[in-house]
């Protein structure tokens, strides 16, 4: 198992509860792709440096958890069919 760690940034339309609702989400994904979430780090609503889906602002989530390299695959397909998530990104961690 190796360390990740993925940014994404919510529709900043969201209610707090919806927002939790994605973050769990992506979590369940984690965790039933036989991972482990370590860390997550809510950095909440933030202007976006330029318009993505006519929005200005975005709400930060930062998940850091353990994966094999082969499921990576499926979570990142999540985020994209996901039309709540805006921008993510899925890096290699420490």
């Amino acid at each position: 198992m190796r360390h990740y760690e993925t940014v994404f940034i919510l529709d900043s339309k969201l209610d707090e509860n919806s927002v939790e609702k994605e973050i769990t989400k992506v979590k369940e994904l984690v965790q039933f792709q036989k991972g482990e979430v370590v860390k997550i780090d809510k950095w909440g609503r933030k202007r976006l440096a330029y318009e993505i889906k006519d929005r200005q602002e975005g709400y930060y989530v930062v998940i850091n958890f353990t994966s094999s390299p082969e499921r990576l695959n499926e979570l990142e397909r999540n985020f994209k069919l996901n039309d709540l998530v805006l921008k993510h990104i899925i890096v290699k961690g420490k």
